[in-house]
């Protein structure tokens, strides 16, 4: 295991784990917690290294006072992109859509508990979470348009249609408006909307559900959910017949079926 959980203290976020449960925020709540080249790094190197590390069984990716993130830091970022050569601008884009990816790749379900602004990077971390809580009144912004970039950032044009559809993730990426909370939870981007209050306290519980779970099991389901994407339908089935043949050989499928003759509620071990 690279990663010690309960010990791990990163340079640029919050990082918090109980229970089987990791916990991330960023931290600069005055800016609205923005995102730096140092934390998409360190960020991209959390979730590559909870690849191993089988005490974190789901992962929460939070808000802090007020906000989710209002994406890359004008001054620390965005300045200094614009005097950058090709070969710079693609090392960093090509690292900014590594923390996609390493999000996608880790086995944990991750939740995004969204309140106020979330914004270009800071949508698109969210929009890379597999299930999603909002707060009435957040605010959802793919504004790459409004900065004059191409709203194919970190994997937009290839995700955020499969959750909300094509015609309305083009109108997104299109415009850069923001998606209200409303129409983020109809359009099926959000699982479901909380109070402000209570944002955090539903996420962790959703976690907390999710870490009490098959992690195995739930780690394939993860799997499946992203290379099924470009399969046909046929070759899907025979992936998930494979996937599911090796959940049977499981120690929770058997403890499932124990606790189900029993008339017991199962306990999960993750093997």
């Amino acid at each position: 295991m690279t990663l010690e959980a309960a010990t791990y203290q990163p340079d640029h976020f919050l990082w918090h784990y109980d229970d089987g449960v990791g916990a991330v925020r960023l931290n600069a709540p005055a800016m609205k917690n923005p995102l730096t080249f140092e934390s998409y790094a360190e960020l991209r190197d959390l979730f590559r290294d909870l690849v191993y590390c089988d005490d974190v069984k789901a992962v929460v990716f939070g808000s802090h006072e007020g906000n989710f993130s209002s994406g890359g830091n004008v001054n620390d970022i965005i300045g200094p992109l614009t005097k950058m050569d090709m070969p710079a601008l693609l090392k960093f884009t090509r690292m900014t859509g590594d923390l996609v990816k390493a999000m996608r790749d880790c086995p944990q379900p991750i939740v995004a508990a969204v309140d106020g602004v979330s914004a270009g990077a800071g949508a698109i971390i969210a929009m890379a979470a597999d299930l999603r809580l909002s707060s009435p009144e957040s605010k959802t912004a793919f504004l790459f348009n409004r900065v004059g970039l191409a709203g194919c950032d970190m994997g937009a044009c290839a995700i955020l249609p499969r959750i909300i559809g094509q015609g309305r993730a083009s109108e997104l990426l299109f415009t850069g408006r923001a998606m209200s909370a409303e129409e983020g939870e109809r359009w099926g981007y959000f699982n479901r909307i909380v109070d402000a209050a209570e944002l955090d306290e539903a996420a962790l519980a959703l976690a907390r559900q999710l870490a009490r779970g098959p992690a195995f099991a739930n780690a394939m389901t993860k799997n499946q959910l992203n290379t099924e994407w470009d399969m046909s339908l046929h070759t899907a089935i025979e992936a998930e017949a494979q996937a599911q043949a090796i959940c049977m050989q499981t120690g929770d499928f058997r403890r499932a079926y124990e606790a189900f003759v029993n008339k017991r509620r199962p306990t999960f071990e993750g093997d």
